[in-house]
């Protein structure tokens, strides 16, 4: 969450506001969507490899290191559902914000209208004292 700024939204449910899994979907998303994620995973299978192939003949995955093609399926099995989990949270935050955003338009347009009616009356009185003015230097 470090790098959003959207929890700081008054209108974005943040913190205790959301549920354990939106809170899980928030902090999987920003840690699986980072660099350090994408470094971490390269130096496992770094170690992974190396290790293995160090232990050679005893080592408990031996070159093609089919268990870690398991475990790296099974990740990326997992990976697409937290993705889309993920990517339901944003939707929500994205709605949250748009839902918001039609508010304060709507606001503003009632605002306008207002705006536009005092104009108007303004408009008229101004004549008025205009018309009001004409008349008495006429009657002078």
């Amino acid at each position: 969450m470090a790098n959003s700024r959207w929890h700081f939204h008054p209108k974005v449910r943040s913190g205790s506001e959301l549920s354990r899994g939106e809170r899980a979907a928030d902090t999987m998303r920003n840690s699986m969507g980072s660099w350090p994620f994408v470094f971490g995973a390269l130096a496992f299978l770094g170690a992974w490899m190396t290790l293995n192939a160090v232990l050679g003949k005893s080592a408990f995955d031996n070159y093609p290191f089919i268990l870690l093609n398991l475990v790296l399926s099974c990740l990326a099995a997992l990976q697409g559902a937290i993705l889309l989990i993920a990517a339901k949270r944003a939707d929500a935050i994205s709605a949250e914000l748009a839902q918001h955003t039609y508010q304060i338009d709507q606001e503003t347009l009632d605002v306008a209208k207002q705006i536009a009616e005092l104009t108007k009356q303004v408009h008229s009185l101004t004549e008025a004292v205009y018309k009001h003015i004409g008349a008495e230097e006429g009657t002078k």
